[in-house]
């Protein structure tokens, strides 16, 4: 989608990736197949281009700083430090001044009863490094279940953050070019199953507009304190209380944002290019009210889904990203349904994707 993007105002896009036949691969002028450790690969590549930005956190920091010695990359190497350790995460977001969860490191399991006795049962221990989709980490409701999620998710220092109960989950997106513009969207609200990311709606329910305005302004000022050059994404929890505590954050487009490709006047992917090639930021205001549906591989069966009941409905977007196999939790596509409202939107889309599912059923 970033590809597609880049190529509409004109860029040729070269991918690094270590995968075979990846979506951008499959649509990008050139693609370079090799190891990110490997400094060879890794400089013939930045060597190839005028700007390198990130499709995901989950990269190793050698090869972000071996591309960085040769062209520009944005998100540079100290955003990705920060955003893809979740302990430094917190504490550098802390340090700003920022909400968040409240944390505790753990270096082992003698420091769980006092991490216990600060935030209080239950706890959430997760990995500090490679955690995404609910990936690395276990929700833990005494000693017992914290001493087995250590032994599971050790033996790397984790991280304890307290339970929150809240009445929402929100994120921000947020864009800032290299002389420092910076252009927000209207806050997202974000629905999960299992972890990962199920449904996103725009704009906020009427109980959540008290708290959009201040989620956008700490989403820009946590751009600002990190020197962004590109485009982040900021997630909240909102407590019960309507408090606005950072989850966590994402130095790339984000699954939440992809119904800005419809719904925007700019979408997140033309913001990230206009970022990392410091142009003028595009207009970020939602045109209609939206929902977006994520399509796990769970919605495949022994034959490919009934895609053209999604395509029959007015107002209605498929997209699927060329992934070769579906399997469970794994995210094929998505489908974004604007409507007058964004529960409207969010009701239709549901139904349109239950009604694409296999004749045959899932294949799990």
């Amino acid at each position: 989608m970033f590809a597609h993007a880049a190529q509409r105002l004109g860029y040729r896009v070269v991918v690094f990736t270590d995968e075979q036949n990846s979506p951008a691969g499959q649509v990008a002028q050139e693609t370079i197949l090799g190891d990110y450790l490997d400094p060879k690969a890794v400089r013939s590549f930045a060597e190839k281009v005028d700007v390198i930005t990130l499709e995901f956190e989950n990269i190793a920091i050698e090869a972000v700083a071996r591309a960085a010695e040769v062209t520009l990359v944005r998100p540079g190497v100290g955003v990705l430090a920060v955003a893809q350790h979740r302990l430094k995460e917190k504490r550098t977001l802390k340090d700003f001044g920022y909400p968040v969860t409240p944390f505790r490191e753990i270096r082992s399991i003698q420091d769980i009863s006092p991490a216990a006795e600060e935030l209080g049962w239950p706890l959430v221990l997760k990995t500090t490094n490679w955690g995404y989709d609910g990936k690395g980490q276990r929700r833990v409701t005494n000693q017992i279940e914290a001493n087995d999620a250590i032994e599971l998710l050790g033996p790397e220092p984790l991280i304890a953050e307290k339970w929150i109960s809240y009445q929402a989950e929100v994120s921000v997106i947020v864009a800032r070019t290299a002389n420092g513009a910076t252009a927000v969207y209207p806050m997202f609200t974000n629905s999960h199953s299992n972890h990962v990311l199920d449904i996103t709606t725009c704009p906020a329910e009427s109980a959540l507009h008290s708290v959009a305005t201040r989620a956008e302004s700490i989403a820009v000022g946590v751009a600002e304190s990190l020197q962004l050059e590109g485009i982040l994404c900021v997630e909240f929890f909102v407590g019960m209380d309507g408090e606005l505590m950072i989850n966590e954050i994402a130095p790339r487009p984000h699954n939440s944002g992809h119904l800005t490709i419809e719904a925007c006047r700019t979408s997140q992917f033309e913001q990230q290019v206009r970022a990392i090639c410091n142009l003028p930021l595009g207009d970020t205001s939602l045109i209609q009210p939206a929902a977006m549906a994520n399509l796990l591989g769970d919605v495949w069966g022994s034959e490919s889904p009934r895609f053209e009941r999604a395509l029959q409905e007015s107002a209605t977007y498929l997209h699927l990203y060329g992934k070769e196999s579906a399997r469970q939790g794994r995210k094929m596509g998505h489908i974004t349904k604007l409507s007058e409202t964004a529960s409207k939107a969010a009701n239709e889309v549901i139904a349109i994707r239950d009604a694409i599912r296999s004749s045959e059923g899932t294949l799990f």
